[in-house]
């Protein structure tokens, strides 16, 4: 199974590249990480938030391919634990299609994006940076990867 972690905004710091590097290096086998980052509309002080969102929105279904899971990160998703995202990602390996993780910019996702999600998901209450986002989701499908193959990561 494919998962395609698709994230509005490029140049990210270093840091986010290296982590996010490390993690989808470590899974391997049934699984493949892939990261895919989409232009974020310029903002200024007088932007239409709703408008640049859609735009963003257009992008991200743009790229989607048919028949792929799509899985919306948002403050409004179910909460996972660890086990229970573990849980996830056998069931989507059982579903037999690759999946595609949105990450929306700094003003989230579009309705037409949550719309064609299969599944919304929360990572956290807390407002994260988009960077550490990246970093956090990396870590944990590696950390639900482990605990699928018995590794010893997840202790």
């Amino acid at each position: 199974m494919r998962i395609r972690i698709i994230a509005i905004g490029q140049k990210m710091p270093a840091w986010v590249s290296t982590a996010y590097d490390d993690y989808a290096k470590r899974i391997n086998g049934d699984m493949q990480l892939q990261m895919l980052e989409l232009p974020m509309q310029k903002r200024g002080k007088n932007s239409n938030a709703a408008q640049l969102t859609e735009k963003e929105g257009k992008t991200i279904l743009d790229v989607l391919k048919p028949g792929e899971r799509v899985v919306a990160l948002d403050v409004l998703g179910k909460d996972l634990t660890t086990q229970k995202l573990a849980s996830k990602l056998k069931d989507w390996q059982m579903d037999g299609r690759n999946v595609a993780i949105i990450i929306g910019g700094p003003d989230g996702l579009s309705p037409a994006v949550l719309q064609r999600a299969d599944d919304k998901i929360s990572l956290s209450k807390l407002t994260l940076p988009h960077p550490l986002v990246r970093v956090l989701l990396s870590e944990q499908l590696y950390r639900a990867w482990s605990i699928n193959h018995g590794h010893p990561y997840h202790r």
